[in-house]
């Protein structure tokens, strides 16, 4: 790719309604169905289907020219300039065909990718592929609707080649990163891991918030609740609550008073334990109290800004229950059909258009009185902001209510929050009044004490008639909450109606939320936030985080990674170093900085000493697998360890599994001591009066299950090799039936479990075989099977039994055997508005709403699961549902006529 910062054809040959024919090429088979409605005769309007090429994923995509190159694992000559080598993707080769042959019949092609620099990469990498011999043009737009696509038409633009060049560089760091350090964390930590330049740095923030948590030792402290009778019969309202702040001049000590030590921070706070607040109430008992000072202040709430990417994930993820991808997913597809503008922005702007369409419909809704007389202006906070874009907002000149869509599901819900956010953000403040009391008194011992009460009352509620931001802490008031307090004035004379002493403890940080990990990674400035979603989703399916409701946790595994890369890697998870690098993207793309001298400082490091990263990973000796995989247990001589098939404990040799579904911060030293008290899984049931041999249950990875100990092979006579591990005798082995317990299972048990699968009998001629299958218990004959009612019928079914069985029809589908009723009702889906219930499955239990299924995560309980992490995990089933078969959208003139090139 040449520097230059702008290259081909802008000025189109012809404007749309003349002879030729004109090819568009979009990303997606949706996006081209849209604009081909609004383009007609003259347009052939086809989509890439995403990306077509890409840097090679295998060994099996590099040319055989390249395969010999030192560099050709990578992808990358990094000792040329770092010059990517780009193979068409094998599942693009036949739309890459199709795009060619479409071209031949084209007069001018339209590159109308999306406007950001994926998009921009995407429309040079069809450019760079097709070689088209014809005009060509850079159509963008960031909404779809008729007036936008005929004005990008009328009015296209060159490739910017300086927004490619910044995507490539990006592509490139994150191969040299994920393909240089996976291998490291392959050798020292687990096969088949995966690291990454921002998926490792947010597993990193995961790992230290429960670090911090771990960390976290609670500190109690107690006050005083009181309400407060204006004995007034006509004040409304006559009571108040209000808590004790001061004893004698001192403040009562509060949860911020406290570090995460539980110590004081301070010795100037005054720290009641129940005793003290106890004995406190009993001295003021029957006393008078007036109030001491009334401060009011107004009280000013201005709209929030529209929709940018990470905000819309936010509030998506809190009031829908929406993780990041799905919110992405939902607005793709409102973009593509021309509902929203494009949702991948750092931008809170919007169009004159825009302003005025959202304030001609709050004035339609609320009334002239909830408009400010002259438009707002948001400016964005979001430093080193990617290519401008509007904000996310309904497309067209004048915006449809949510029920004019016609849209349902969660496309209705998710365009309905970004209506009401953009309409609220033209709207006028939320004024009111706020109230601070204070109360005092004094005991029967002369303390001098004194209570506060604050509350707020709105009179006008401006924007908030049409949106309420959510929160992530749902102890947090919302914006148009209210508290009313009765009016006082100083002097007032009160009665405590009732006075109770309240205990409490501070809480460790929260984890994060899919919603706070993007606001951290965004106020941390590391990524960007189109790629917020498919970060989190990646650290979720390569196991280092997992989900406890809404919280993220990190897995063992996460905690060795990130051990491994802070003491061996440290400025690659360190997060200044991560930030500073979207910063050189950035300057890339404002022709700032240049793609190879950048590239170069990366890999091979720069001349202040700087180490690069090839230097960090050539020498790996000085790793200490064992070491970095192993956590020691305060106060206890037990360590947990990371292996290859999971974590457990280890005590002088002795080891106890970890259950899959602990999160860290719960495996405390009396939780370790706990899980080594249980029976360890061996136990000796006695032995097979059949062969000799001794029976043991144990718990395994896969659940608890009976096995034979087989005796030692003897040692292979002079010059005889031992025979090979895989010819050697394999002892016994049963799973336990879900009905038994492997600390009840007795010997009797264990040897019928070991009998299967049982030989039945014989019918017609062939062997009748009762087994336990992926799908439960059945019976076989041949190639023919019925299913059986429980697992116990394997030890019992008779050959008469089996012969009726397979005397009727079998069952297909789904509908083998009568319904079994919920484990659990939970309410109705958000979502669907249909009843969730939970239900026992072949594969565990699952949550459905009658058309969804999804199963329950680790971490997640029949007995625990709440409604909105049932209704988070349908959401998630439901994003990963197939995607509709794509049709190609032409619209073409009867004949190609001659036109001329240029």
């Amino acid at each position: 790719m040449t520097a230059d910062s702008e290259v081909g054809s802008s000025v189109p040959a012809n404007n749309g309604n003349a002879g030729g024919t004109r090819l568009v090429i979009v990303e997606s088979p949706a996006k081209a169905k849209t604009i081909a409605g609004y383009l007609g005769r003259g347009y052939i309007v086809e989509s890439s289907i995403g990306h077509i090429r890409d840097l090679p994923e295998k060994a099996d995509d590099i040319p055989e020219k390249y395969k010999s190159e030192a560099w050709a694992r990578l992808g990358v000559n990094v000792d040329h300039e770092f010059e990517p080598l780009y193979v068409v993707n094998p599942d693009k080769k036949s739309q890459v065909s199709k795009l060619k042959q479409l071209l031949k019949e084209a007069d001018e092609l339209y590159l109308a990718t999306d406007e950001d620099r994926e998009g921009e990469a995407i429309a040079w990498h069809l450019r760079e592929v097709l070689k088209p011999k014809i005009p060509v043009h850079r159509m963008v737009f960031h909404e779809i609707t008729p007036h936008a696509i005929r004005d990008a038409v009328s009015n296209p633009r060159d490739l910017n080649l300086r927004l490619v060049d910044a995507q490539e560089t990006r592509r490139i760091l994150d191969r040299l990163y994920g393909y240089e350090v996976s291998p490291v964390l392959w050798k020292k930590v687990k096969p088949r891991l995966s690291a990454g330049r921002v998926q490792s740095v947010a597993t990193r923030l995961v790992v230290e918030r429960e670090r911090e948590r771990m960390a976290f030792t609670a500190a109690n402290y107690w006050d005083l609740q009181a309400l407060f009778d204006t004995g007034r019969a006509g004040d409304d309202p006559r009571t108040f609550s209000a808590t004790l702040t001061g004893v004698d001049g001192r403040r009562v000590a509060q949860g911020r008073d406290f570090a995460s030590t539980g110590r004081l921070k301070g010795s100037d706070v005054l720290h009641l334990d129940e005793a003290a607040a106890t004995a406190l109430a009993g001295r003021l008992e029957g006393v008078s109290y007036a109030v001491r000072s009334v401060e009011r202040k107004p009280y000013t709430r201005k709209p929030y800004a529209p929709f940018r990417t990470t905000t819309l994930q936010q509030e998506a993820s809190r009031k829908l229950g929406f993780s990041a991808k799905y919110t992405m997913q939902v607005a793709q597809r409102l973009y593509e059909n021309g509902y929203i503008t494009y949702m991948r922005t750092d931008s809170i702007t919007l169009s004159e258009t825009a302003v005025a369409a959202a304030r001609s419909q709050a004035i339609k809704l609320y009334g002239s009185a909830y408009v400010p007389d002259k438009p707002r202006v948001y400016t964005s906070k979001v430093k080193n902001a990617q290519e401008a874009h509007e904000a996310i907002r309904p497309s067209g000149e004048e915006f449809r209510t949510p029920g004019e869509t016609g849209l349902s599901g969660d496309m209705f819900r998710l365009y309905e929050l970004i209506w009401q956010r953009t309409v609220a953000s033209q709207m006028k403040d939320a004024v009111g009044e706020s109230v601070s009391i204070k109360v005092g008194g004094t005991s029967s011992t002369g303390e001098n004490v004194e209570f506060s009460a604050t509350g707020r009352t709105i009179t006008f509620h401006g924007f908030l008639k049409a949106y309420v931001e959510g929160a992530d802490d749902p102890s947090t008031d919302r914006d148009d909450s209210e508290k009313r307090l009765p009016t006082l004035t100083e002097g007032d004379r009160l009665t405590a109606a009732e006075l109770t002493a309240l205990g409490h403890s501070t809480k460790p940080p929260a984890r994060y939320t899919e919603a706070s990990l993007v606001k951290e990674l965004e106020d941390r400035e590391i990524g960007r936030p189109s790629t917020y979603a498919s970060i989190i989703g990646t650290i979720l399916d390569r196991g280092y985080v997992f989900k406890k409701g809404t919280a993220l946790v990190p897995s063992f595994l996460a905690f060795a990674v990130v051990n491994l890369l802070e003491q061996h890697f440290g400025n690659l998870v360190d997060y200044d170093f991560t930030a500073e690098m979207e910063k050189v993207l950035d300057d890339i793309a404002n022709d700032r900085a240049e793609r190879v001298p950048e590239l170069r400082r990366f890999y091979f490091g720069g001349g202040d000493g700087d180490e690069g990263l090839k230097e960090m990973v050539t020498d790996l000796g000085e790793i200490d697998a064992k070491e970095i995989s192993s956590f020691p247990i305060k106060g206890t001589d037990i360590v947990i360890r990371v292996g290859r098939y999971g974590p457990y404990l280890d005590r002088g040799g002795a080891r106890v599994n970890i259950p899959e579904d602990m999160a860290p911060d719960d495996l405390t030293a009396e939780k370790a001591e706990e899980l080594f008290s249980r029976p360890s899984g061996d136990r000796e049931l006695g032995v097979d009066p059949a062969t000799g041999r001794t029976i043991v249950a144990k718990d395994g990875r896969f659940g608890p299950y009976v096995t034979e100990i087989l005796p030692e092979e003897p040692a292979p006579a002079d010059g005889k090799k031992r025979t090979k591990k895989a010819d050697a005798p394999k002892p016994r082995t049963s799973s336990l039936f879900k009905s038994m317990s492997l600390d009840t299972i007795t010997l009797e048990q264990a040897l019928m479990l070991l009998q299967l699968p049982r030989v039945v009998g014989e019918l017609d001629g062939e062997e009748v075989t009762a087994q336990n299958g992926r799908f439960g218990p059945y019976i076989k004959k041949g190639t023919d099977s019925r299913s059986l009612g429980s697992e116990d019928d394997l030890l019992t079914v008779t050959i008469e039994q089996a012969k009726e069985l397979f005397a009727q029809p079998k069952a297909r589908g789904r509908g083998r055997a009568a319904a079994a009723p919920p484990l659990r009702e939970l309410g109705e889906d958000p979502n669907s508005k249909k009843p969730i219930v939970v239900k026992e499955g072949r594969f565990g239990p699952y949550v459905t709403d009658g058309e969804t299924n999804a199963s329950l995560r680790k971490g997640d309980t029949v007995e625990d699961i709440t409604l909105e992490r049932a209704a988070e995990l349908l959401v998630e089933r439901r994003e990963r549902a197939p995607a509709p078969k794509r049709t190609t959208t032409r619209t073409r003139t009867a004949a190609k006529k001659p036109a001329a090139k240029s």
